[in-house]
């Protein structure tokens, strides 16, 4: 493909396409670990509460799905073994959505296949263009968010 076409390629191809490649890789490592029930959206929802345990109202809103959608996928996570709802220490009435020790080796799974990716594109492209197309994407994922404060 010369440079002409790749040129040619629509902005929103190229981020499927590149999602793509990380989905194929993560579904891959998953699959080898015996993860391979988790539904799509469920890998968010791992990866999320790997980091830190999240009310799902939280959920709600990142994973922009209604209140009902969100819940039922965090039902099917915690039927699966890979989510627990537990109290908050802060506030006892209030639920959040914690990695079980099954999600916990899900969420590794999936970090180490990100990884792979990340360091097959970082052999191939020089770190100042990865930071640059990472401030690019956060610049594209702020219009989003400007769009849903109700800015322009």
């Amino acid at each position: 493909m010369d440079k002409r076409e790749r040129d040619e390629i629509s902005f929103p191809a190229l981020l499927r396409a590149a999602r793509a490649t990380y989905g194929r890789a993560i579904r891959a490592a998953l699959a080898e670990a015996g993860f391979d029930d988790i539904p799509g959206n469920g890998l968010f929802v791992i990866g999320a509460v790997a980091r830190e345990r999240l009310p799902m109202a939280t959920l709600v809103r990142a994973l922009g799905a209604t209140k009902q959608a969100a819940g039922q996928l965090v039902d099917t996570l915690a039927l699966r073994g890979y989510v627990e709802r537990v109290a908050d220490p802060d506030d006892r009435r209030r639920l959040l959505v914690a990695p079980s020790a099954r999600g916990a080796a899900a969420a590794d799974a999936i970090r180490a296949a990100t990884a792979g990716i990340d360091a097959r594109l970082a052999a191939r492209v020089p770190a100042a263009k990865i930071a640059h197309a990472r401030s690019v994407l956060l610049a594209l994922a702020a219009i989003q968010d400007d769009a849903a404060e109700g800015g322009a």
